[in-house]
């Protein structure tokens, strides 16, 4: 038995979707980090189950301040980590520790926008964990959004919408830079993305991959992927809008992309303008905002719930931590 007590939090702004929309968990007395570290490791399995309920569960009152006792209490879970080196994410980040990374390095006023992560790839977490070591002055706060729930609803206001999306799936252009473009919520470069240092090396793992590629001046590549899918199956029957459309529809915007240019279906036809307006009108009404407090812990279900970073004032760090695909809750 877990020696820490723990207890459910009421948190402002919580939804009932069956369950709480997030759980949020507490010690109920002061505990050190060894204690927490316990905590995670004898209560993981139970936690996990939660979390594929409840979507998200945040960790409030506990004692982690740095990016090693944040890495130290996510190991206790004992899940497989999934490295941003490994990833095809667009963010460009910092790595704090093997597992430990800045959450996005883009500038304070940019708004990132709702997405599962990495859901734009063929290659991606199942779960996702994000530390606040330092609270924003204002705003600042990570919006989480039901998937599920956001797709029941899309599935009346636009069936139509959803029927191509589930057909058709769809395809994402990105233009990378050739070195990291911090300016940028997607100013990640094609040699770090890829894992590569030269052109012919991109080549190669752009084939490999199925994207389609065309190199533009001054080393910028744009790269097109294969057909992916927008609404995906979990074993427990439920569907979900899991997809990057929200987020590059709205955001994919620098001095390289162009949002308009960023999606389309899998049969290279637009997305109508109106059916995204309706799924991002949806989606914002929906949204939870998680408004941290220094030492909290969100634990995220990447195949269920969305998440985002609303623009903030003052110093904010929020770092985070991806745990691989473990290939047992996806149908499709």
């Amino acid at each position: 038995m877990c020696a820490v007590a723990v207890q459910e939090l009421p948190v402002p702004g919580q939804q009932q979707f069956g369950e709480l929309f997030p759980l949020a968990l507490g010690p109920a007395e002061a505990v050190d980090l060894n204690a927490a570290i316990d905590y995670a490791r004898q209560s993981s399995d139970e936690l996990l189950g939660a979390l594929s309920r409840h979507g998200a569960i945040l960790f409030r009152g506990f004692p982690i301040g740095t990016a090693e006792e944040f890495d130290a209490f996510l190991s206790a879970f004992g899940m497989e980590s999934f490295t941003y080196e490994e990833s095809l994410s667009n963010a460009v980040r910092v790595n704090k520790t093997d597992k430990v990374f800045t959450a996005n390095e883009a500038p304070p006023d940019v708004s990132i926008f709702l997405h599962h992560e990495m859901a734009q790839t063929p290659l991606f977490p199942s779960r996702l964990f994000f530390c606040c070591l330092i609270a924003p002055e204002r705003d600042g706060a990570t919006p989480l959004c039901r998937s599920d729930v956001l797709l029941e609803q899309l599935q009346h206001a636009e069936p139509e919408f959803v029927r191509q999306c589930e057909e058709l799936g769809v395809r994402y252009s990105n233009v990378m830079p050739g070195n990291d473009d911090p300016t940028s919520g997607q100013g990640r470069s094609w040699r770090s993305t890829l894992g590569v240092e030269s052109v012919a090396e991109a080549e190669a793992r752009l084939a490999a991959l199925g994207y389609r590629h065309e190199w533009l001046p001054g080393e910028v590549l744009r790269a097109t992927t294969p057909v992916l899918p927008a609404v995906r199956a979990l074993l427990d029957g439920r569907r979900v809008f899991f997809n990057q459309l929200i987020a590059a529809f709205r955001g994919w915007q620098d001095t390289r992309n162009d949002p308009r240019k960023s999606i389309c279906f899998g049969d290279d036809s637009p997305i109508d303008e109106a059916a995204m307006n309706t799924a991002i009108a949806l989606s914002d009404e929906l949204s939870f905002d998680l408004n941290w407090q220094a030492g909290d812990v969100a634990l995220v279900d990447n195949y269920l719930v969305m998440h985002g970073r609303r623009p903030f004032t003052g110093k904010r760090s929020v770092l985070a931590s991806l745990v691989a695909d473990d290939g047992t809750r996806l149908v499709a």
